[in-house]
């Protein structure tokens, strides 16, 4: 067959006969053998690897910033040239917020009395004109609102570069009286100043004792509901921090119980209406047991039933008065028996036979010793 050779001896070099081919054809160079189609093993992996997320990601994203933070690093390590990016970043940040567009002017505040406007402005943290941008707005809203004047404050920029704040004060309606001073409250119970003397807010009322402040809507409650003895009412005062004592002139007290004390101030105003108990000689009106009130008399209601009693009279310090020898005697009387009457009827004869005796000497002693058995007789 054609294209095989017959084997030779071994060292030696067996030719291939040249192909057969048509006469006046031309020779067909030798061609390459067939490359398969199938990928390699390193373009097979690097394909694969490709095809992972984390790989793709890092060569997309990971290499060129890493590149990238290397030149500027490579950049900045140099003292000078970072010195230099500094500076002209903070010029360009100054420039624009330097703008005219960005100035604050002045301040403008509304609703505030003169000694809360004179602190908000100290409080400002720059000195006008300034930019906008030195202003923090939030941080200076609660800076301000830590005051204890101020209930509520609206800050603003407005057009013109002017710094708005309306202010919203808190209303003082009670005098809070305890061992540190005296504060005015609101109907929260929230301080909003300090004054030196009752004098200064006389149209306030008072209440009194620790923990009073706490409890200021309470008290509030309970000083609208005294009006019919509103204008007696001296103020309120915290017993104990548990229950409250409506103190009026003259010394009066109501005591209220600890719980539910608007109902026992109603029950002893009815009282009040009915008998006029307030107006007589009471001191205290006790309804801590609302069940059962207990009334505290003065002391010259006491002594006048003590009076009716027979008994003896109280002092001013409540220690009972012993009567004299003459006023106990004086006292008897209108119960003795024939006995004091005769030993009062003898009296002026002794006296009369005393006189007798100063005048006649001797025989006096006499006489004046008669009468004498006749009386006790």
């Amino acid at each position: 067959m054609q294209g095989l050779t017959r084997p030779g001896p071994m060292g030696e070099t067996a030719a291939r006969p040249a192909p057969a081919r048509r006469a006046g054809a031309r020779p067909q160079p030798a061609r390459a053998p067939r490359r398969e189609p199938g990928p390699s093993r390193l373009a097979y992996r690097l394909n694969r690897m490709w095809l992972t997320p984390l790989y793709r990601r890092l060569l997309r994203v990971g290499l060129p910033a890493f590149l990238i933070c290397m030149i500027g690093g490579l950049y900045l390590a140099d003292d000078t040239r970072r010195a230099n990016l500094s500076g002209g970043l903070t010029a360009m940040v100054e420039k624009i917020q330097s703008r005219e567009a960005f100035m604050v002017h002045r301040m403008e505040i509304e609703g505030a009395s003169p000694a809360v406007d004179k602190g908000l402005r100290a409080m400002l943290p720059v000195t006008l004109p300034a930019s906008s941008f030195d202003i923090d707005l939030p941080k200076l809203r609660m800076q301000i609102q830590m005051l204890d004047a101020v209930e509520h404050v609206d800050l603003r920029i407005q057009p013109g570069g002017i710094l708005s704040a309306v202010v919203t004060e808190r209303t003082p309606v009670v005098l809070w009286r305890h061992a540190r001073g005296i504060e005015l409250l609101d109907k929260t119970g929230h301080r909003v100043a300090s004054v030196t003397s009752r004098d200064l807010r006389r149209d306030l009322p008072v209440i009194a004792g620790e923990g009073a402040g706490a409890r200021a809507p309470e008290a509030l409650a309970l000083i609208d509901a005294a009006g019919p003895i509103l204008p007696r009412l001296r103020g309120l005062e915290r017993m104990g921090e548990r229950r409250w004592d409506v103190v009026l002139d003259r010394g009066q007290r109501i005591m209220l119980p600890t719980e539910n004390p608007l109902p026992a101030l109603e029950a002893a105003l009815a009282m009040e209406k009915a008998d006029g108990l307030l107006s007589r000689d009471v001191v205290a009106v006790d309804l801590r047991d609302p069940a059962r009130p207990v009334l505290r008399m003065g002391l010259t209601a006491q002594n006048t039933v003590r009076k009716a009693l027979g008994m003896n009279p109280l002092g001013p310090d409540g220690v009972e008065i012993e009567p004299e020898e003459g006023a106990r005697v004086g006292a008897a009387t209108p119960a003795g028996t024939s006995k004091g009457k005769a030993t009062t009827a003898k009296a002026p004869a002794k006296g009369k036979a005393t006189s007798k005796a100063k005048a006649s000497g001797g025989k006096s002693g006499k006489a004046a010793a008669a009468p004498a058995p006749k009386g006790r007789g």
